[in-house]
C-alpha cells in the first residue's frame, strides 16, 4: 500500500514536471512565433524601402538617358557645323589661292 502511494506520489510529480515543461514550451513558442512575426515585418518595410529605392534609381538612370541622348543629338549637330564651317573654310582657302595665284601672274 505505502508503494502505491509512493508511485502515486512519483506519477504526480512527473505529471507537474511534465505540465511545466510544457508550459515552458508553449512560452518559448509564442516567444519564438513573435519573433518571427517581428522579423518578418522587419524584412517586409526593408523590401518596401529597396524597392522604393530601385524605383528612384531606375528613374534617375532613365533620366540620365535623356539627358545622354540629348548631348549625342547635340554633338551630332556640332559635327555637322564643324563639317559645314571646314568645308566653307576650305573653299576660301582655294579661292584665296586662286587670287593669289591670278595675282602673281
Amino acid at each position: 500500500m505505502e508503494q502505491e502511494t509512493v508511485l502515486k506520489e512519483i506519477l504526480h510529480a512527473f505529471k507537474l514536471h511534465a505540465q511545466h515543461i510544457d508550459e515552458k514550451m508553449d512560452g518559448l513558442k509564442t516567444e519564438l512565433e513573435s519573433k518571427m512575426n517581428d522579423m518578418k515585418t522587419s524584412l517586409e518595410s526593408l523590401e518596401t524601402k529597396m524597392d522604393k529605392g530601385f524605383s528612384r534609381v531606375d528613374y534617375q538612370i532613365t533620366e540620365l538617358g535623356k539627358k545622354v541622348d540629348g548631348i549625342r543629338t547635340e554633338l551630332n549637330e556640332t559635327n555637322e557645323n564643324v563639317d559645314y564651317l571646314l568645308s566653307k573654310n576650305a573653299q576660301h582657302e582655294k579661292k584665296l589661292r586662286q587670287i593669289s595665284e591670278q595675282q602673281q601672274m
